[in-house]
């Protein structure tokens, strides 16, 4: 197959008992489309039987616009991971990602593409009926607000595993730990037009989530690396410098207090515990200084050895 249009990105971990029924789904939606596409199944290292029936379903199943790659892992490293691979191994134009729990609807990949000619750069998926518990849900609208207040991200839900998304906004995308949770956002804060529609949120077909609670710290842990990067990723001093500044005049007004009760009132430093704060925060205040400035240096060198850029350019005309 010469070209493809749209590469469909599904990662899974045993999910034996999904795969059947979203491969037989996924080719027949997307075989009526008339567009050539791919479906790039990246296996994150599943020890049921999920790669021996899904290998047995595309020999099954084949369609002469749909080609299917299967990505397998040595092991488990986390879904992450998996949707770099399968970004990495990708050959379409636009990008699909959609969960292999079947709660993602394949039916709704046209409307996605529909959505996209209208001239947008990527096009997320809202789940606004969710069908999961209800804690879970909770926690979820919980996630979204804080996202929107720290990024001023206006749209509904971060969440969602089912967008499409035009290969070049992903091709410089550093993707580490759990990042691919808030992968809207990073490619939001890119500058690409985005458009959202609604999609069909299902029950899970069968088997258990693999998604504990702990995604809760990890996904703050994310908000708070990517907020410090895409605001001072080029200049770490101004954070640094502002706490080690307010330190440093925490520490010199506790240290004119100490004086004052010192020299009107006869209280002996070693017997006033604002001058302990005041050695305190005067510490602590370099330390953030020196930090900014080790970092600063840290990201000339990173920048410049390697000769990047701190910009990103959409297009340049010439008349």
């Amino acid at each position: 197959m010469a070209n493809i249009d749209i590469s469909v990105i599904v990662p899974f971990y045993n999910e034996e008992k999904n795969l059947e029924v979203l491969n037989e789904e996924l080719v027949k939606v997307l075989s009526r489309l008339s567009i050539n596409s791919e479906v790039i199944y990246v296996n994150d290292g599943s020890s049921d039987r999920s790669l021996e029936i899904l290998q047995k379903e595309v020999e099954k199943d084949k369609k002469d616009n749909v080609q299917i790659k299967i990505v397998t892992f040595t092991k488990n490293f986390g879904q992450t991971a998996a949707v770099v691979a399968g970004i990495d191994n990708s050959r379409g134009e636009l990008i699909s990602f959609l969960d292999a729990d079947l709660q993602n609807d394949p039916q709704d990949i046209p409307r996605f593409l529909d959505k996209m000619k209208e001239g947008y750069d990527a096009v997320f998926g809202w789940r606004k009926e969710r069908k999961d518990a209800t804690l879970r849900s909770l926690l979820s609208k919980i996630a979204n607000r804080i996202i929107s207040f720290v990024f001023s991200y206006p749209y509904h839900d971060v969440g969602c595993s089912a967008r499409v998304v035009k290969k070049e906004y992903l091709k410089n995308l550093q993707l580490y730990g759990e990042l691919h949770r808030i992968m809207p956002v990073l490619i939001y804060l890119k500058g690409a037009k985005i458009g959202e529609i609604v999609v069909k949120h299902r029950e899970r077909y069968e088997g258990k989530s693999k998604y504990g609670f702990e995604r809760i710290v990890k996904t703050l842990i994310d908000i708070i690396t990517v907020k410090f990067l895409s605001s001072y990723g080029t200049r770490p001093a101004y954070v640094f410098g502002t706490f080690g500044l307010g330190s440093l005049f925490i520490s010199g007004l506790a240290l004119i207090g100490s004086a004052y009760k010192k020299l009107f009132l006869g209280v002996f430093v070693h017997k006033d515990p604002l001058f302990l704060i005041a050695i305190f925060f005067g510490l602590v205040g370099i330390q953030f200084i020196m930090m900014g400035l080790l970092a600063e240096l840290q990201v000339r060198t990173y920048f410049e050895s390697q000769n990047k850029p701190i910009y990103e350019v959409r297009n340049i005309e010439k008349y």
